[in-house]
C-alpha cells in the first residue's frame, strides 16, 4: 500500500461532519512511510498452503505520550496492521470508546475514529471480534481478534485475580481450510502469582469448554519478565512458539525501542512453529510500547 492511498483510506474512515480545525492543528499527522521505516513481512502466498501465520500486538490504546505530547497513534496502526499480513491478529489494550481521548484527538486533522477500534483496525475483507476486559472513568479497553478467516460465536472469560487489575480472556473459534481452531486472546497480569493462577483458569478453561482433540492458539501480552511462564502454561497443554532457529528463539519485544523482554508471546496445542519474527525500525517503535510478534505456524 502506498502511504497515497493510505492518508486516502483512512481519510474516507474519519467522520465528515467535524467541525473546522483550529489553525494549530491544521496539519497532517506523522503517517509512517512503509517502504522506509515498516519492517514488511513476505507474503503468506510463499509459504506452504497449510501454513497459518499469526500476529499478537500490544496496541497501547491507540495512543502514545502523556500530556501535552499524548498523540494518536491508531491511524498508523491501520497500515501497521496490514503490513503484517497475518491470518490472525490477537490485539490487547484495545478500546471500544474513551470519551476524554475522543474529545480530544475529534480536533486533530485525521481524528478520533467513529468506530471502536478493532473494527477500524481490521483489514479490508477482516473479520473482528472484542470483548471490554477494563472499565475506567472515561472508557474502557480489552481484547481483539482479527481475522482473514470465518469466525463462530464469541466470548469472554474474566481471570482478574484482584481488584486493581481488570482480566480477562477473548474466546473465538476460527474456521480455517476446514480446521476449526480454538482462539484466545490473553492479557495477564503485573504480579507473578497472579500470572500463575492466570495460567491455571486459562488451562482449565481449555480443559472444560473446548474439544480436546482440536487445535487451539493462545496469544497476547503475558507480562512475564522473568521467563518463568512456560512451565505453568506446558503443564495446561500449551507449548510456546519459538523459532527453530536457537540463535533468536525467544525474541524480545519490549520496549519496543530498545527491546529487552519477549513479553508478546503465542502458545499453541496442535501446531509447530516454523518460523517467528519481530518487525523492528521507527515507524514500530514510535506506534506502541510493544512490537508484534509474528508465527508461521503448521498443523502438527
Amino acid at each position: 500500500m502506498t502511504i497515497a492511498k493510505g492518508l486516502s483510506r483512512l481519510r474516507l474512515r474519519r467522520r465528515a461532519d467535524h467541525s473546522p480545525l483550529p489553525r494549530a492543528l491544521r496539519r497532517e499527522p506523522a503517517v509512517m512511510n512503509l517502504s522506509s521505516e515498516y519492517t514488511v513481512l513476505p507474503s503468506p502466498s510463499t509459504a506452504t498452503a497449510g501454513r497459518l501465520r499469526v500476529a499478537t500486538y500490544n496496541i497501547h490504546k491507540g495512543v502514545r505520550g502523556m500530556g501535552a505530547t499524548k498523540r494518536l497513534e491508531i491511524h498508523n496502526l491501520v497500515l501497521g496492521v496490514e503490513a503484517l499480513d497475518a491470518d490472525l491478529v490477537f490485539l490487547q489494550e484495545v478500546r471500544l470508546h474513551h470519551t476524554k481521548d475522543a474529545r480530544r484527538f475529534d480536533q486533530t486533522i485525521l481524528g478520533w475514529p467513529e468506530q471502536g477500534q478493532a473494527e477500524f483496525l481490521a483489514p479490508d475483507g477482516y473479520n473482528s471480534a472484542y470483548r471490554s476486559n477494563a472499565f475506567t472513568r472515561h472508557g474502557e479497553h480489552g481484547n481483539a481478534l482479527l481475522s482473514r478467516w470465518p469466525l463462530g460465536d464469541v466470548g469472554h472469560h474474566d481471570v482478574s485475580d484482584h481488584r486493581f487489575e481488570q482480566r480477562g480472556l477473548l474466546y473465538v473459534p476460527v474456521e480455517w481450510n476446514g480446521t476449526r481452531i480454538h482462539a484466545i486472546v490473553a492479557h495477564f497480569g503485573l504480579i507473578h502469582a497472579s500470572r500463575l493462577r492466570q495460567a491455571q483458569r486459562l488451562a482449565e478453561y481449555i480443559a472444560n469448554e473446548l474439544p480436546p482433540d482440536e487445535p487451539v492458539l493462545v496469544a497476547g501480552d503475558f507480562n512475564d519478565w522473568g521467563e518463568r511462564l512456560d512451565e505453568p502454561m506446558l503443564a495446561g497443554g500449551l507449548e510456546r512458539a519459538l523459532s527453530p532457529d536457537p540463535r533468536v528463539a525467544k525474541r524480545p519485544t519490549f520496549p519496543s525501542r530498545v527491546p529487552v523482554f519477549a513479553l508478546d508471546r503465542i502458545y499453541t496445542r496442535g501446531f509447530r512453529c516454523e518460523g517467528t519474527m519481530v518487525p523492528r525500525g521507527a515507524g514500530w517503535a514510535r506506534m506502541s510500547d510493544h512490537l508484534p510478534y509474528v508465527a508461521e505456524l503448521e498443523l502438527a
